[in-house]
């Protein structure tokens, strides 16, 4: 058997149909678009979320609410999960390791980390964080431990 003479079986392969090739053609005048209208002329690309002239969904449904395009994501930690783990000194690099969190600054609008107060804390830690909690900070220092503020450069918009 010959690679370089293989043939697709007599009848499975067909001559493309060319439309708008003339009267003859089978598709002639029109081609199968029909008579007038938008989608019969070429270059013609239908509006997303068009419905034929009828008031598209996203324009009959009523808007609420407000997105602040300015708004400051942390990667969050309570301190009952911080209790929890090994270990007496945590930052954002040992929290990935221990797959806590992922890894801060993954968009364009994370930016660090943010220990909050919830849960009990058991323990002398140390924290190094870009933000605390007024309550995390206290609970933290009530035990001897220590909550540095490690400051993270901005992302630019």
């Amino acid at each position: 058997m010959n690679l370089s003479q293989l043939k697709p079986p007599r009848g499975q392969k067909h001559k493309k149909q060319r439309i708008g090739q003339g009267m003859g053609s089978g598709r002639g005048k029109y081609s199968g678009r029909g008579a007038k209208g938008a989608k019969s002329v070429s270059g013609y690309s239908r509006m997303r979320g068009f419905e034929g002239g009828q008031m598209p969904l996203h324009r009959r449904l009523p808007k609420r609410g407000f997105t602040n395009i300015f708004r400051k994501e942390y990667e969050i930690v309570n301190l009952g999960r911080l209790d929890k783990l090994e270990g007496d000194t945590f930052d954002a690099q040992r929290l990935v390791e221990l797959g806590v969190i992922r890894k801060p600054g993954r968009s364009s609008k994370s930016l660090g980390l943010k220990i909050l107060a919830s849960g009990e804390l058991t323990r002398r830690i140390r924290v190094k964080a870009n933000v605390f909690s007024k309550a995390a900070a206290e609970k933290i220092q009530s035990f001897g431990g220590t909550a540095e503020v490690v400051s993270v450069a901005e992302p630019q918009p």
